[in-house]
């Protein structure tokens, strides 16, 4: 049995929606709501309102699943302790593999804040003695038009990410892989840390070149002082810790973190990776805001 967590997210539903036609075996949804699960046919839902932090009933939703997709947990202060907390209780249901979803350049010392949490997460896993694979994803294609704003009838991205270059990937692409890891149930993958990046690496100024031909609207990349990203950032609202891990994720392209770029799409697939310009083609939705 294959439990899955994540399914009401744009990931985890792209994961879940890919398995039945997988001939991936019984599946489990693991949701917070019931009445938002994908309807898939034969799949089993299990509510477990209070998500990872509930650790013993997140360990009752779990008991019988034999491979594990555990997507990280939407960014919160106690991210971590949500993990920390899930971990064990997989390792306690008896669940015999997890497939869990981090980050490129995961590392105790990562510029980007949330990829130090993604780090100790691997660990944590790790120590559990539980078969596993990581899958560290690159950032999402979808994220260049996230970026940018429109302004006097440009999409400006500002941030301080200099000349670095990403290697963004399609989120049509890190489900691809995550089914295929997933009912692939060897040897060959366990213990392995995959990064799973798009066909090339794009600076900002490449990527707003990009967003531009794709959406018909000028679009320029504006590099930003740290100073300036965070007073820039500051009025949304949001807390400090949340615009941190906004600002150091430009810090981390900038110091060339996020640059990798892997044949791990097309080796698990079969196909090439979508690049971003592929991707903002199939899904226009992602730069609507531009219009």
């Amino acid at each position: 049995m294959i439990g899955l967590t994540g399914v009401t997210g744009a990931l985890g539903g792209r994961v879940a929606a890919r398995l039945p036609a997988a001939a991936a075996g019984p599946l489990r949804l693991v949701v917070r709501d019931a009445a938002r699960a994908p309807e898939l046919p034969g799949a089993e839902v299990v509510e477990n309102p209070a998500g990872y932090a509930d650790g013993e009933g997140f360990r009752d939703a779990l008991r019988g699943v034999d491979t594990l997709y555990l997507v990280s947990a939407a960014e919160a202060e106690d991210r971590l302790e949500q993990h920390l907390t899930a971990v064990a209780a997989a390792a306690e249901a008896g669940v015999g593999r997890i497939v869990y979803t981090s980050f490129v350049g995961a590392a105790a010392d990562a510029t980007f804040t949330l990829a130090r949490q993604h780090h100790a997460t691997e660990r944590a896993i790790a120590a559990t003695g539980v078969r596993h694979t990581f899958l560290r994803h690159s950032m999402y294609a979808d994220f260049v038009p996230f970026f940018a704003t429109p302004e006097n009838g440009r999409a400006v991205i500002s941030a301080p990410a200099g000349d670095g270059r990403t290697g963004f990937v399609s989120r049509d692409d890190l489900a691809d892989v995550a089914a295929a890891v997933l009912v692939r149930d060897d040897d060959e993958l366990d213990g392995r840390t995959l990064d799973v990046t798009g066909p090339e690496a794009l600076s900002m100024d490449d990527a707003a070149r990009v967003l531009g031909e794709i959406t018909g609207r000028p679009a320029d990349y504006r590099q930003q002082t740290v100073e300036e990203a965070w007073a820039t950032r500051r009025p949304s609202g949001h807390p400090d810790w949340e615009i941190e891990g906004w600002v150091t994720s430009y810090l981390a392209i900038a110091a060339g973190e996020l640059a990798s770029v892997s044949d791990v799409v097309a080796r698990l697939t079969g196909r090439p990776a979508r690049t971003v310009a592929e991707h903002l083609r199939a899904h226009p939705e992602d730069w609507a805001h531009l219009r």
